[in-house]
């Protein structure tokens, strides 16, 4: 019997690294799991597909010329249309709340497929922050035949929402197996020195034990005029203020992020300025290697919140709200805001008060056992396939608490 085929629609690196517990864990059951990338982020998407030993079976290659929003989603609406028309799968992943998450779900209803939404329900509750976001992700749950929901709070925000009891399941958040597989998987050439190692982790590798490494990362749409430029001041700040403390940041690769940030620190002086460096964007294994080497996180990154909690890393989020408030409850971390005195006044705080770091590095994870991609498969294949892998019956909202 020919396997009934599951697309997985996915563009940004982000989804890559979600998506991927759910690939492998539908590679071991009755279904065929197909990738198609929509390429948001195609240059930097090749090591992370590699990494995860994923190969896209199908490549919209989208041309970086688009001005706006619309003409993104017109566009990957479009080349999907095509993928669907050709492939007719009997259903669609989606994952999280990007363009091409709510392009896939949109194309897939106009074919009647059926669609399945990894990590639903996060909510900010703010329609522009995150923009558009929050609006994607309200839309795929009313478009979604499955809401797989990360936590608790996500499947009460989807019912107070009135979305089906029926259509939500409770699994976890995929970023937690992300994590545990990738950590067990770094490559050698990431824990031991070599020639062609990047410059980034040769920069990491160099610092004093003494010293504590803050990680940032910023790029949210909302910060681009002039919130980037607050976090840079801190930074800035901070360096200038705190001998010991070395800074590494992630800088996105958008112009109007990046060039904000240069501005910023382009007048610090050169024995300042040997204490942070500004790099490119990470691939997954180096990514996972520095967050281990990192002291604490400043990030706009709802991944890489995600992802400090499953490392027991301390966070402070450069947001006004967001949309994963089990990180601020699970006491891992700290909704702070882009004010420049705010970020200069908690990282102080933290590097003052031991107690207050080690309560936040010692909180329990909220995203669930690292096996969210198990339950995604299982509760797929007996939906799509009749066949019962004796997970919870159809409708069923709790996997585990």
């Amino acid at each position: 019997m020919q396997k009934r085929t599951v697309l997985l629609c996915m563009g940004t690196r982000p989804e890559i690294i979600k998506m991927a517990p759910v690939y492998h864990a539908l590679d071991r059951t009755e279904l065929k799991p197909v990738i198609l990338h929509t390429g948001q982020h195609n240059e930097l998407a090749s090591p992370f597909y590699e990494f995860f030993n994923l190969k896209p079976e199908y490549d919209l290659s989208l041309e970086h010329t688009h001005t706006s929003i619309s003409q993104l989603l017109a566009t990957i609406i479009s080349g999907l249309d095509s993928v669907l028309q050709t492939l007719h799968p009997s259903a669609m992943l989606v994952q999280g709340d990007t363009s091409s998450a709510l392009a896939g779900a949109l194309t897939a209803y106009y074919h009647k497929i059926p669609v399945g939404h990894i990590e639903a329900g996060l909510r900010s509750h703010n329609a522009y922050a995150p923009f558009p976001e929050e609006k994607n992700r309200e839309l795929i749950a009313r478009i979604a035949k499955w809401n797989f929901v990360p936590t608790s709070l996500a499947d009460k925000n989807l019912h107070t929402e009135g979305i089906s009891e029926a259509s939500r399941y409770q699994v976890g958040n995929t970023i937690v197996d992300a994590v545990n597989w990738g950590l067990s998987h770094l490559e050698n050439n990431i824990t031991t020195l070599k020639p062609d190692t990047p410059d980034t982790l040769k920069w990491v590798t160099q610092i004093p034990a003494q010293c504590p490494l803050l990680l940032v990362t910023v790029h949210r749409r909302e910060s681009w005029y002039g919130d980037i430029a607050q976090i840079a001041e801190a930074i800035r700040d901070i360096i200038i203020s705190t001998p010991d403390v070395h800074v590494l940041w992630l800088v996105h690769p958008n112009p109007l992020v990046k060039n904000a940030i240069q501005q910023i620190m382009s007048d610090i002086d050169p024995t300042n300025a040997s204490r942070i460096f500004l790099s490119n964007p990470l691939n997954y294994p180096e990514l996972l290697w520095v967050l281990q080497k990192a002291w604490l996180i400043l990030t706009d990154s709802g991944g890489l919140q995600e992802e400090a909690v499953s490392i027991n890393k301390p966070v402070l989020i450069l947001r006004n709200s967001t949309e994963r408030p089990e990180v601020v409850d699970s006491g891992c971390g700290v909704l702070i805001g882009t004010a420049t005195n705010t970020i200069k006044e908690w990282v102080n705080k933290l590097l003052a008060d031991e107690q207050v770091y080690n309560t936040m590095q010692s909180s329990v994870n909220p995203f669930g056992d690292g096996h969210a991609g198990q339950y995604i498969a299982e509760i797929l294949q007996q939906e799509l396939s009749g066949i019962d892998s004796g997970s919870s019956k159809t409708g069923e909202v709790k996997y585990y608490d």
